[in-house]
């Protein structure tokens, strides 16, 4: 695997009215992501896996300052283009690397087929075997959300615009156009987060008012699983 390279990671809640001004202000100073649709978002849809025991969302949930996930994820439901990835945790910082997949290989793990992963010349599929048999990971829920994102290469600063956060209900098919979906965050809430390496520009926290709001632990993968866990119960 290749050396780790962290992150700092910065989010927070805003509201959608704040949302918009934050945007407004964004477009005008930063670079628009090159994935932006006419709209200026792009959907994301991500699998996450998990152990049988729910380990990363009980790290999650207790706050342990070191945590892994492995995750399947596309954009704008092309299936052309699909990712394996792995994301770290270090407190603040994160890290993440990630290995193409093709559609057939992905229903081939959804399938139980994982064999090719072994016989794979990337290292992450071959490490993403070793944890589904060691560790028994199992596909856990589907979150769908749509993003808006902005970027600054100075620093290597991305700012990103979370909102309409969905979690799937009956099904993990990340291929399903119509999956069942509930929201699992507030329509009138947005998610910002700021990720950066080396320093972020003073500019830069003005616009996102990072200096006004505290930073939340907030996790799209630990409140979609909670909400399938509390439908679970009443269901």
């Amino acid at each position: 695997m290749n050396k780790l390279k962290y992150r700092n990671e910065l989010k927070h809640f805003v509201t959608m009215a704040g949302a918009l001004v934050i945007k407004s202000r964004l477009s005008c100073m930063l670079l628009t992501d090159r994935n932006s649709g006419p709209d200026g978002r792009y959907h994301i849809r991500t699998l996450y896996f998990d152990t049988p025991e729910d380990r990363a969302l009980f790290e999650k949930m207790e706050g342990l300052p070191i945590k892994e996930k492995f995750r399947i994820r596309l954009y704008n439901h092309d299936h052309s283009f699909i990712r394996l990835e792995k994301k770290i945790k270090h407190f603040t910082k994160g890290a993440k690397f990630g290995a193409r997949l093709e559609k057939e290989e992905v229903q081939n793990i959804l399938n139980g087929d994982i064999t090719f992963l072994r016989q794979s010349d990337q290292e992450l599929l071959r490490e993403f075997y070793l944890k589904l048999r060691t560790e028994r990971l199992v596909p856990k829920t589907v979150v769908d959300y749509m993003r808006e994102a902005y970027r600054y290469p100075a620093g290597n600063v991305r700012v990103t615009l979370d909102s309409d956060i969905r979690a799937s209900i009956s099904s993990t098919d990340l291929f399903d156009a119509k999956l069942p979906s509930a929201a699992a965050l507030g329509s009138g809430i947005c998610i910002i987060e700021v990720k950066f390496d080396g320093f972020l520009p003073e500019f830069i926290q003005d616009i996102v008012q990072l200096n006004k709001c505290t930073s939340t632990p907030f996790s799209k993968f630990a409140a979609c699983r909670l909400y399938n866990t509390a439908i679970r119960g009443i269901m």
